[in-house]
């Protein structure tokens, strides 16, 4: 059976599929294709590669954003996104897609045209930092004479490419839309912000219908986009949530 997993954006809340997958390990429950975009890229490149979900929260966890070394210089961004390139060196010697042991579909925004990329074949790791390029925080990275920013700004949750390859899909969503009252937005920019946030979560929900299990641990809405010192919290809350779901659907993946 092919089993596909799907890895939503959603920042450090990306912690939360490590502990997804170290619950379906412990279930016997192998995903054979993953697609992913943002967190979810790096998680799911990772564990496509053979990382151990227990050596992919370790990097989750010692990586450094906002170390000076990184900031950018005369880019269009705070920090250089091709800084994190020698982070992931060391996960992919073979900068290749072809070179991981389960296929991997990531997405990115082409911020020059505004289209949408599927990586899947040619060279990873810098696919895995555009995906990830947080809009106004990383800089683009350049691909083939092309700039890229994160995949969630067209796709958040990439499910299409499994759709066609796999009998059963599960979806993992880490990014849910937080409840807000009127007065919470005091300012014109924080408007915006929220118009933005609602429209990746309507665009990215209604897709949840194609997938045959849906991990959406709503307790995510308390964290924010780059809590670092909060990842093992996060990181249980994905554990915990899979658990559940597999508890109420114990013959699904049978």
């Amino acid at each position: 059976m092919n089993i596909g997993l799907v890895l939503s954006g959603g920042g450090v809340r990306g912690a939360a599929h490590i502990g997804v997958i170290k619950a379906l390990e412990e279930h016997n429950i192998k995903p054979t294709h993953i697609s992913g975009t943002s967190a979810g890229a790096i998680v799911g490149a990772l564990y496509a590669a053979g990382v151990h979900w227990s050596d992919i929260l370790t990097f989750f966890k010692s990586v450094s954003i906002f170390k000076t070394t990184r900031y950018a210089r005369n880019k269009p961004g705070f920090i250089n996104s091709d800084k994190f390139y020698e982070d992931l060196e060391a996960f992919f010697p073979i900068d290749e897609f072809n070179a991981l042991q389960k296929p991997l579909y990531i997405t990115a925004a082409n911020v020059i045209d505004g289209t949408l990329k599927i990586f899947k074949k040619g060279q990873l790791i810098k696919p895995i930092i555009a995906s990830a390029s947080f809009p106004g925080v990383f800089t683009p990275i350049e691909i083939n004479g092309n700039f890229y920013i994160d995949g969630g700004t067209l796709n958040n949750f990439p499910v299409e490419p499994l759709q066609q390859e796999c009998d059963k899909i599960i979806g993992v969503y880490v990014n849910p839309l937080k409840k807000i009252s009127i007065k919470d937005l005091r300012h014109s920019y924080s408007v915006v912000d929220r118009a933005y946030k609602i429209k990746v979560a309507s665009e990215s929900m209604v897709k949840f219908k194609y997938c045959d299990l849906i991990i959406y641990p709503e307790e995510l809405i308390n964290y924010s986009t780059f809590e670092m010192n909060k990842i093992d919290a996060i990181f249980n809350h994905g554990y915990q949530n899979t658990i559940e779901a597999l508890k109420e659907n114990p013959s699904l993946f049978s």
